[in-house]
């Protein structure tokens, strides 16, 4: 039989209040409230590194820092992120190389059911966020739950990404659109 924590990564419908993912969002909300009280660079960057399920050795986040769990976000080689991120990673969050994110930019992979009765019952389910190696989020963007972002993609500031988007692409807007393509340089 598979456990709450089990169906919560895997995208299906479970039961946030199990005790298990309770301990597990308790030992994450900890963990960042730790790293946005750390009074250096180098304690931080420890403290990141054990809350993030993997990360790249050279890696830069500015406080405050918000995550459910911390163990299903995963973020490669010279990732940055700007103040005030928020990463709800009931589901996987993963984020390539090279990848900056500016000030007050969320990620958020919980959903709820969209009836009455079902959203009532308390389960939830979410979906996996995917960006590939160089994206570049503006301030205040929202990536949602099933969006993937290919390569080199630019967010523009204040967007609401919800979708599959290809590399080399500048996105925004509510919801986000393709407003151009980069060149590519060969």
């Amino acid at each position: 039989m598979q456990s709450e924590k089990d169906k919560m990564t895997a995208g299906e419908m479970y039961d946030p209040s199990d005790p298990e993912l309770v301990k597990g969002r308790r030992k994450g909300h900890d963990r960042a409230q730790d790293f946005n009280r750390a009074d250096t660079d180098e304690e931080r960057k420890r403290i990141i590194k054990d809350l993030f399920g993997t990360t790249g050795e050279t890696i830069k986040v500015e406080p405050t820092v918000r995550v459910d769990y911390g163990y299903n976000i995963h973020v490669g080689e010279n990732f940055y992120a700007n103040f005030n991120c928020v990463f709800l990673d009931v589901c996987p969050i993963h984020i390539g190389k090279n990848a900056m994110l500016g000030p007050g930019v969320s990620i958020v992979t919980p959903e709820h059911p969209l009836t009455p009765s079902e959203r009532n019952s308390g389960y939830e389910f979410g979906r996996p966020v995917t960006m590939g190696d160089n994206c570049w989020i503006g301030a205040d963007a929202t990536i949602l739950g099933g969006s993937e972002l290919g390569n080199n993609v630019v967010v523009a500031a204040g967007a609401v990404v919800n979708g599959i988007f290809p590399d080399n692409a500048v996105i925004g807007g509510v919801p986000a659109r393709i407003i151009k393509n980069i060149p590519v340089n060969n």
